[in-house]
């Protein structure tokens, strides 16, 4: 069996988003990382989830000005 989409804990999905575990929690509960996957009394977050709420992230930027050489 080949684990394609690992299951994440709330200590490793907040290390991969650099934050702390409250935080973590915070940020599920304003919706901007998805709820868990229960597994009885578990609580996992598909690597997938967190990854496209990092996506996510990255597409709601401003974007920057260029700021090259003046012609």
């Amino acid at each position: 069996m080949q684990i394609t989409d690992p299951l994440l804990t709330k200590k490793e999905a907040a290390a991969i988003l650099k934050i702390s575990v409250p935080t973590f929690y915070r940020r599920v509960a304003d919706g901007t990382v998805p709820r868990p996957i229960k597994i009885g009394s578990l609580s996992k977050w598909p690597l997938s989830d967190i990854l496209s709420t990092i996506e996510e992230a990255k597409s709601a930027r401003a974007p920057q000005p260029f700021r090259g050489a003046p012609l």
